[in-house]
């Protein structure tokens, strides 16, 4: 049987923060959001990426691995569930052991808590709310299958960071081309721009 998953479009994505919005009616965490809209170069641009759980598979959930006391629970369809509150004791392992900064801790709960993939509804054939919400679709749910045939775009579940790679149950939407997202090349070209822009402001001030 296929697995409906999140599929991750940074291109479609608006910045509306309506997934913020709808995140926070989520049972698990009522009033928080566990997804972030983060602003890429905010200063020249108005691109936004949002942020969630990628539920890792390869290595299975990090996060979930440096646990103590095995709080945080993985689902036969492989959904990487926040910390049970009366097993975790926060030691913060998983916030730093999560490649993709997702996990937070709650100082006053002493908790951690993140995306659930909306369990208590996609477990009864539901939506989760933040794809229920995004008006661009930036955010879509479904089917590898249904993806390929529904949308536009190239979908990949690996992510590279440096020489380790991660395989997710979410995926990214990049371009066509792009096997795997590859973390450490992006930012040694964002580094290089900005070391060329800052280059040519400099120039710009020489008599």
């Amino acid at each position: 049987m296929a697995l409906k998953t999140i599929f991750t479009d940074p291109s479609r994505c608006i910045g509306c923060r309506a997934c913020e919005a709808a995140c926070r009616e989520c049972d698990s965490h009522k009033g928080e959001s566990m997804i972030m809209v983060d602003f890429i170069q905010r200063w020249a641009s108005v691109a936004t990426q949002p942020t969630l759980c990628m539920h890792c598979v390869d290595p299975v959930a990090p996060c979930a691995q440096v646990c103590p006391v095995l709080a945080i629970l993985i689902t036969p369809e492989g959904v990487v569930q926040q910390a049970d509150p009366s097993r975790c004791i926060g030691c913060q392992n998983c916030v730093y052991a999560c490649p993709f900064g997702v996990p937070k801790f709650d100082a006053e709960a002493r908790l951690m808590k993140k995306c659930n993939l909306c369990f208590d509804r996609t477990s009864q054939g539901l939506q989760p709310w933040c794809t229920q919400a995004c008006p661009t679709q930036a955010i879509w749910y479904g089917t590898y299958e249904e993806f390929v045939s529904q949308r536009n775009g190239h979908a990949v579940n690996r992510t590279r960071f440096g020489s380790q790679e991660v395989q997710t149950r979410n995926y990214f939407v990049l371009p066509a081309g792009e096997a795997v997202l590859d973390v450490g090349r992006l930012l040694m070209e964002a580094r290089s721009e900005l070391e060329r822009r800052d280059a040519e402001r400099e120039e710009a001030w020489v008599l």
